[in-house]
């Protein structure tokens, strides 16, 4: 137990320290319009989604990740909105993001569609220093808690997408920012808890294998200052328009089980587990991803396939 604390306390630390990370999903494939705004009013119909992560369970102080999103499509109109909350607690820290989401969809083929998006985010913070354990009690670093820390951020995306087809290119938040420092004004460049420009670049593509089953390969890109490039790779197979399950892989970091069952029309309901790769695996037992989307159809609209992105 003692080792675990100060491997979290560790972990943490570097996190606020050096760099705020993007909440990280293994099932960012229902989830995208969190990290492209131009993913908004993309399923033609409103779509509420909700989901709740629990990362590196039994690890004191382990990211723990909720997130509720809405969009739709505005009728007569090639313009999607969106709004979405994100909380995100890690250790001493927790942080809110609410965003706004605007796109802006043209046909550019008779099968292919290029949407643009818009994301404007206001971002709270709060950091209570006293949860860390602090070995060295005349470390000034650590005497001022950050609360409600406001700072807002402005996004951008691309999204090319077919029936089958998708590829998405975006930046949620261009802002480079420093949440906190203490020492502003008097020459230092101490500071706390920085946000680095995340890009992500998505595509995804749906066979056909046959009348009752679909496959699906899809892979997320991330690239970020000061930290590895991150790659997930995920397969995932539809059976009869109901079931889903697949596995996915997170370069040099987890190995990933999904499955997901489309209840109705309206209702999907999805869950994934991360069994980490890394020697973090010694302080853990994975992560658990549960989430839940409602899709609003009139009875004009009633699906006949579920799309499966």
């Amino acid at each position: 137990m003692r080792t675990t604390i100060k491997t979290a306390v560790f972990l943490l630390v570097s996190i606020v320290s050096y760099a705020q990370q993007d909440s990280q999903f293994t099932q960012y494939m229902y989830n995208t319009i969190n990290i492209n705004p131009a993913y908004a009013g993309s399923r033609e119909t409103m779509s509420i989604f909700g989901l709740h992560r629990t990362q590196w369970v039994g690890l004191d102080g382990a990211p723990v990740t909720n997130t509720v999103s809405i969009h739709t499509p505005i009728n007569g109109s090639n313009v999607g909105l969106g709004v979405s909350i994100i909380n995100d607690k890690i250790g001493p820290s927790d942080e809110n993001d609410v965003s706004i989401d605007f796109s802006y969809t043209i046909p550019v083929s008779d099968t292919y569609k290029l949407s643009f998006g818009l994301k404007a985010t206001a971002n709270l913070l709060n950091v209570d220093f006293t949860k860390l354990n602090q070995y060295d009690k005349n470390d000034y670093s650590f005497d001022t808690n950050i609360d409600n820390k406001f700072l807002p951020n402005i996004g951008l995306g691309l999204y090319l997408h077919s029936d089958n087809t998708y590829i998405g290119l975006s930046a949620p938040k261009l802002l480079e920012t420093k949440h906190f420092d203490r020492y502003a004004g008097t020459g230092s460049n101490s500071h706390l808890a920085s946000e680095n420009i995340h890009y992500y670049l998505i595509a995804g593509h749906v066979f056909d294998l046959t009348g009752d089953i679909k496959f699906k390969p899809s892979v997320l890109t991330k690239m970020v200052s000061g930290a590895p490039l991150q790659v997930d790779l995920s397969g995932n197979f539809m059976f009869n328009n109901k079931f889903v399950a697949g596995l996915a892989y997170r370069w040099s970091a987890a190995m990933s089980v999904m499955v997901g069952f489309q209840a109705s029309d309206s209702w999907f309901i999805g869950y994934g587990y991360d069994l980490e790769t890394t020697r973090l695996s010694n302080y853990n037992s994975g992560s658990h991803e549960l989430f839940l989307r409602y899709e609003l159809f009139n009875k004009y609209d009633k699906i006949i396939s579920p799309r499966f992105f």
